[in-house]
């Protein structure tokens, strides 16, 4: 399908499946640009696109900054410095943004096309609110090196429906089932589980830990950095980063498996792996996989590692733990993150609940009749 007008093609690449522009420039060169999909525009609205963005032969100069060219810049002078958010980073840039607009100049980086081409991305609402933060955390940094005119971000109008809803909730153990599962793992990763469960660790940074983090005669543990495919970095937030008490059965469970482990210096990692013969610790997948194994022996519901950390924060509702403590515990910076984790058990509530249920039942009991 091809449509022309004096400044140009409007063409539709069946191979990409977007509307694509073609026009020559004055110095007699090709030049080409992705307009956006079908589901985006409709052939009237795509040229009506393109001339909202001026293409004709005189424009587009050869140095125009593209999208591409900022995400290099930004690269190379801002992009996040830990290792984990680096490789997200570059996952979504790489299978999403760049794909779609990294040829194209930032003056196409406009809050429609942008909002309907992340809707068609084939994520979930959490990770595509990722892709609009990215692309937020783009814009800005045009505007701080000077490419982009200092004003509101045209990002901040894009809206993510259903941003705030889990395609998938975490499981949760039961303190039965926790049971269980450790029953069946065999050491360093029963004690691994424990730390995790007991303490609400996230599993890198259980895996990060080091004897010289363990205080013994304290009966405290410090979170001090993470391990993420295999690269040591820095916990995921500074508030991460704490001094926590652990109790006398863990620090006596942790004692023993030093005492039995075969690396047992300050500098050595508690879940040193043997095949690294103790230079890192042992693997998320490898952790993850005896894990699984033990699920099926155990004959309980495949789990992942971050379910320990939401069973913590369902074990501390249940015991009637306030929420700011539950907070500090998971040392989240805000009650609104430790509500997303497990499931809420409020013991006030509860307690209103079986007032009004003991006044009903009491109701029925001494009186069988009843009012409209």
């Amino acid at each position: 399908m091809k449509a022309r007008q004096k400044t140009g093609s409007l063409i539709f690449d069946q191979g990409r499946n977007k509307w694509r522009f073609l026009w020559w420039t004055t110095e007699g060169k090709r030049r080409s640009r992705i307009i956006g999909s079908k589901e985006q525009f409709t052939e009237r609205a795509a040229w009506q696109e393109v001339e909202r963005l001026k293409l004709s032969p005189a424009e587009k100069p050869a140095d125009e900054m593209t999208v591409r060219k900022l995400v290099t810049k930004w690269q190379a002078e801002r992009f996040p410095t830990r290792h984990d958010t680096q490789r997200v980073y570059r996952s979504f840039l790489n299978c999403h943004v760049l794909p779609q607009w990294g040829d194209q100049p930032l003056s196409a980086i406009q809050p429609q096309p942008v909002e309907a081409w992340l809707k068609t991305l084939p994520l979930s609402p959490k990770s595509k609110t990722h892709v609009r933060s990215l692309m937020h955390g783009l814009m800005e940094f045009g505007m701080f090196v000077g490419v982009l005119q200092i004003g509101r971000n045209p990002i901040s109008l894009v809206r993510n429906t259903g941003a705030t809803q889990k395609t998938r909730q975490a499981r949760n153990l039961t303190v039965s089932e926790f049971r269980a599962l450790v029953k069946e793992l065999h050491e360093p990763f029963a004690t691994l589980a424990l730390c995790c469960a007991t303490l609400g660790l996230r599993i890198s940074e259980a895996l990060g830990l080091k004897w010289s983090d363990v205080d013994f005669l304290g009966s405290r543990l410090t979170i001090q950095r993470s391990i993420v495919a295999q690269v040591v970095d820095a916990t995921k937030t500074i508030g991460s980063q704490r001094s926590i008490a652990i109790s006398d059965e863990l620090s006596q469970r942790l004692l023993a498996w030093k005492q039995a482990s075969d690396f047992q210096k300050a500098n050595d990692w508690v879940f040193a792996s043997p095949q690294k013969i103790g230079r890192l610790p042992y693997s998320y997948t490898g952790v993850r996989r005896v894990i699984q194994d033990a699920t099926k022996v155990a004959n309980i519901p495949a789990v992942a590692t971050h379910a320990f950390r939401h069973s913590f924060r369902t074990w501390l509702g249940a015991s009637g733990v306030p929420l700011e403590l539950q907070r500090e515990l998971m040392r989240h910076s805000t009650v609104g993150m430790t509500l997303k984790y497990g499931q809420t058990f409020d013991p006030a509530m509860k307690a209103a609940s079986d007032k009004v249920a003991d006044l009903i039942f009491a109701n029925g009991s001494h009186d069988g009749s009843h009012s409209a």
